[in-house]
């Protein structure tokens, strides 16, 4: 099963990176997946359930150590052939 997901970490802060998005950032990058998009405003990652899942419970963590005070994500199943 491929899954992909999709994240903010707040709060917003538009002069620099906080910790928490630059946290959130590193555990999506060393993870072995197949597509990661980081943006300022939305972040998103594509690859096996495994890895996916993996990625988001160290994402969840470190990204709240770090300081974040809320974590919006949504995880989707991704059908063959879609995108």
């Amino acid at each position: 099963m491929r899954l992909r997901v999709e994240f903010t970490t707040e709060p917003f802060d538009l002069d620099e990176a906080p910790a928490h998005a630059l946290a959130a950032r590193e555990v999506i990058e060393a993870a072995e997946l197949d597509e990661v998009d980081v943006g300022p405003f939305g972040n998103t990652a594509e690859g096996g359930a495994d890895v996916v899942l993996t990625a988001v419970d160290a994402l969840l963590r470190k990204s709240l150590e770090a300081g974040a005070t809320r974590i919006s994500l949504q995880v989707n199943v991704v059908g063959e052939g879609e995108q």
